[in-house]
């Protein structure tokens, strides 16, 4: 498996997924990220990587399920936590490891039964290398499941990403948004090249929930921008150009509109594509 020493200490991904805690915006996921588990169906005895796992929003509940699980991220801070979490829940096969989803050094092939990345894979910078290594380490008759935001959608998370990218630079030559993960084509291009015929794929749009019945949406976007690595580059920049009360306006505005929850509690939700692809 992935070793600690197999990712090279903070290249620009690892940097992002670093700078802030995502754990803090991951405590209004878990109830979601538990459902979307319990949606699969799992049947133990079985072999699970959660890819981009973060501090393990679906690791857990894969674990807690039946599943010998391995979790790996970028962040090395992330793993720390997730590693806290899995001896606090007693749960003794799941591991947390350190490692790049582009280039999953160490993993051998076809060692896991299912490999599964909600939100996490999707933002590694190289797609197709992303989709190649999940078929590489997924058995025969395995499957991979993925979640992924969709561009342009209205719900939550594009439009935060939507409104935080207009306060920052321009991306560098060559840069691959992470959204194009949520175009049905695109997922069919990439997971095509690694070898995988299109009746094999399938996407549909599901819901996600951000969910917290004491945290107001005013408290959620505050985590964001104090956190979520994307948010607080953004808050930085809208800072340099004197627009950070504009910035947090939006935001709020933003958590606000979509939030459906009764007596000050948090329940927006965010539309994703949940993609499906049988070996």
């Amino acid at each position: 498996m992935a070793s600690g020493n197999s990712v090279p200490a903070l290249g620009p991904n690892q940097a992002l997924w670093e700078k802030g805690d995502f754990g803090a915006i991951a405590a209004f996921m878990r109830e979601s990220g538990a459902a979307l588990v319990a949606a699969l169906q799992l049947a133990p005895p079985l072999r699970a990587l959660d890819l981009g796992c973060g501090d393990g929003t679906t690791a857990l509940p894969l674990a807690q399920a039946g599943a010998d699980v391995t979790g790996i991220d970028i962040s090395r801070s992330l793993v720390a936590a997730g590693r806290s979490r899995a001896a606090a829940a007693g749960l003794e096969r799941l591991r947390f490891e350190h490692g790049d989803a582009c280039c999953l050094t160490g993993v051998p092939d076809h060692a896991f039964d299912l490999t599964l990345s909600v939100f996490g894979a999707m933002f590694a910078p190289q797609p197709f290398a992303v989709a190649s290594e999940m078929v590489r380490v997924t058995r025969s008759g395995g499957r991979i499941v993925m979640g992924n935001w969709i561009p342009n959608d209205p719900t939550f998370v594009s439009e935060l990403l939507r409104i935080s990218s207009a306060f920052t630079a321009p991306p560098p030559v060559g840069f691959i948004s992470p959204m194009t993960w949520g175009v049905e084509s695109q997922v069919r291009e990439r997971f095509g090249r690694a070898g995988v015929p299109p009746e094999k794929i399938a996407c549909t749009r599901e819901t996600f929930r951000f969910l917290s019945a004491q945290r107001t949406p005013s408290d959620f976007i505050r985590l964001f921008e104090t956190y979520y690595g994307p948010t607080m580059n953004a808050v930085d920049a809208a800072r340099a150009q004197g627009r950070e009360h504009d910035l947090h306006r939006q935001l709020i505005d933003l958590a606000n509109a979509h939030n459906r929850a009764p007596n000050g509690g948090t329940d927006i939700a965010a539309t994703f594509l949940k993609v499906t692809v049988w070996l």
